[in-house]
């Protein structure tokens, strides 16, 4: 038997999406992540706003025609894309039966429909505005942030892309970004085991 179960995890910018996905992947056999970060499009393509800010936290900064295309690559034949990205396809006791599980992690991707509409279940990580600035002073980006991008951009971007995504999107979870990520990963976690079991169990 062989089955397959898509996961979206998204949140604001430093909320703990990445932290949460990897911890997921190494306690899920079979599991692997498709990151909307690695689709960013080159610097010099990026649109600049009137004031002068790259245009990053928008769909159309990204190659989402090149992600989907990942996606579908883990959809046509799950143990292959395993493999091709480290993995090994494995059977444990704990999971009743062959179950393939795609993680995937970004900003965008309830924004996304071709996307989101391939998901079994939805995570959001949300963080109050002072301590996501505060978390995105700390880290170095390529391009660096330039002075106010994220009063300039980053959080206006943040709160017009969360409007859209909660007025087309049902079926989110959101989690609370400053619980350990311990609890979170917990009750995450938890909850895939049991969408994997009622999968085995149709089956």
């Amino acid at each position: 038997m062989q089955d397959e179960d898509a996961h979206c995890g998204s949140g604001m910018t430093n909320g703990g999406k990445s932290t949460l996905s990897k911890s997921l992947q190494e306690k899920i056999p079979n599991s692997c992540i498709i990151a909307q970060d690695s689709f960013f499009k080159d610097e010099s393509v990026v649109p600049v706003d009137a004031s002068g800010f790259k245009q990053y936290d928008t769909l159309n900064a990204l190659h989402m025609d090149a992600m989907m295309g990942r996606v579908d690559a883990w959809r046509r034949d799950p143990p292959a894309f395993l493999r091709e990205t480290g993995g090994t396809a494995e059977t444990t006791a704990r999971w009743a039966g062959r179950v393939f599980v795609l993680i995937v992690e970004g900003f965008l991707i309830f924004n996304h429909r071709p996307l989101n509409e391939l998901m079994d279940k939805r995570y959001f990580l949300e963080i109050p505005y002072d301590i996501c600035k505060e978390r995105r002073s700390s880290r170095v980006y390529k391009p660096p942030d330039p002075p106010g991008y994220f009063d300039g951009h980053v959080w206006p971007m943040y709160l017009k892309n969360r409007r859209q995504m909660e007025n087309a999107v049902v079926g989110i979870v959101f989690l609370d970004g400053l619980k350990s990520k311990e609890e979170l990963l917990a009750a995450v976690f938890q909850d895939v085991r049991q969408e994997i079991h009622m999968l085995t169990e149709k089956d």
